[in-house]
């Protein structure tokens, strides 16, 4: 055991790009990302296209998106637990594509609807995909490290939320919708292709392989319960999904009503917004060794709380769009600390089923009040909504706070691994 500590000790020091793992899953992120916004947009502007911006249509697109989430999530999370994380995704990456090629040929020579498929289909895997890749993280990533790989690979869906639609809708207005589905089963394909390069899987456990699906579901909801950060995290996620579902449809609003100018100045709020992930990504990594990611967390939730606080009272495109910066800003914080928590505080064997949890619980919540904010506009002014938002992300800020001054753990897997 004392040498086995050493030897753990002595791996945290090299370059974290130097971890063939982690290169590996930051390439696959890459093709990821270039597959899902290409996919995104095309089908996006197709439908548009095809039902003369029929609401009802366009609306099913994010059904297509978040149903997986409800559904196969924690499933997902379950089997991701007893697949060989590897393999899990290789395989997702390909099935993925083959569907994507599949809607493609019906999309030639069948109806137009398919492209439905498209999205729906490679939603569902990512369920079974998104949890295998937080397990490698934990596997072959040394602690010290965990935190800056997050910060990597969340500063990658930062740069792709501001470089995203411009490439989807580049790819779909250049080559239409044939060529953009092509341009996503590739991207899928190349992802496996990064994915490859990753060791071999451990072999599981025996004893894994004799409790079934139902007892690790179970076993996965005892645990969450049992442990206090995780259900503390829960009750964060169900706060910030809650507050984040009655802006998200109504930011249009804040630009045509509260600001008084044309639809067409949201773009800016998005624009700033993601150069704000972006340079808030790279900050993490600077100093995700120097802070713990509970404290993150926290600090995140208050400045973004404080920021959509302005949004809603502020009357000043200048004011509006500096707090959309730091809410960009902040947003790496929240999302960065949320999953090395989950990382440093779940047993390797967990991580699947945790994350299977805590993303629905988000997802719902936010699904929950998007479905109302509509109604709710009716009813009650754009400032009061957007300060009920600004209030949920204090909830959400105090559940944290109890683990505010804990120290991070360091029972580490790689131990186990090591025996």
């Amino acid at each position: 055991m004392g040498k086995n500590a050493s030897v753990t000790l002595s791996n945290k020091e090299p370059n974290l790009f130097t971890n063939r793992v982690f290169r590996a899953i930051i390439f696959s992120g890459l093709f990821l990302q270039i597959g899902i916004w290409v996919r995104n947009f095309a089908v996006l502007l197709f439908v548009m296209e095809q039902t003369n911006g029929d609401a009802f249509a366009i609306s099913m697109i994010s059904v297509a998106e978040f149903a997986p989430i409800f559904i196969f999530s924690f499933i997902g999370g379950t089997f991701a637990d007893r697949w060989s994380p590897k393999k899990t995704m290789v395989w997702c990456d390909i099935l993925s594509a083959v569907s994507v090629f599949a809607v493609l040929i019906a999309l030639i020579f069948g109806s137009w609807k398919v492209v439905f498929f498209a999205t729906l289909i490679s939603a569902i895997l990512s369920q079974f995909s998104q949890p295998s890749g937080m397990k490698l993280f934990k596997m072959h990533l040394p602690e010290s490290q965990i935190q800056t790989g997050m910060s990597v690979y969340q500063t990658v869906f930062a740069v792709f939320m501001v470089l995203g639609p411009i490439l989807g809708t580049f790819a779909f207005q250049s080559f239409g919708i044939n060529i953009s589905i092509a341009i996503t089963g590739l991207a899928f394909l190349l992802s496996a292709g990064a994915l490859a390069f990753l060791p071999k899987d451990r072999k599981l456990d025996e004893g894994t392989a004799k409790t079934t699906l139902w007892q690790e579901m179970k076993s996965g909801v005892s645990y969450v319960l049992r442990k206090k950060e995780l259900s503390l995290l829960g009750l964060c996620f169900l706060a910030a999904g809650l507050g984040l579902g009655f802006i998200q449809p109504l930011s249009i609003f804040l630009v045509t009503e509260q600001l008084g100018l044309p639809k067409e100045n949201l773009q800016w709020l998005f624009m700033v917004n993601g150069i704000g992930m972006i340079l808030g990504g790279a900050g993490v990594m600077i100093f995700a060794k120097k802070v713990a990611p509970q404290r993150l967390l926290a600090f995140g939730m208050l400045v973004n709380a404080i920021g959509l606080a302005v949004m809603g009272l502020s009357t000043n495109l200048w004011i509006t769009l500096s707090a959309e910066f730091f809410n960009g800003l902040m947003l790496p914080c929240i999302q960065i600390g949320i999953n090395t928590l989950i990382l440093q505080r779940t047993e390797g064997e967990f991580i699947g089923r945790v994350n299977g949890i805590l993303s629905p619980l988000f997802t719902g919540s936010m699904v929950l009040t998007m479905s109302a904010a509509g109604v709710l506009k009716e009813q009650f002014s754009l400032v009061a909504i957007f300060e009920t938002a600004a209030f949920f992300f204090i909830i959400g800020m105090f559940f944290i706070l109890p683990l505010y001054n804990q120290k991070m753990e360091t029972k580490s897997l790689e131990t186990q691994s090591q025996e």
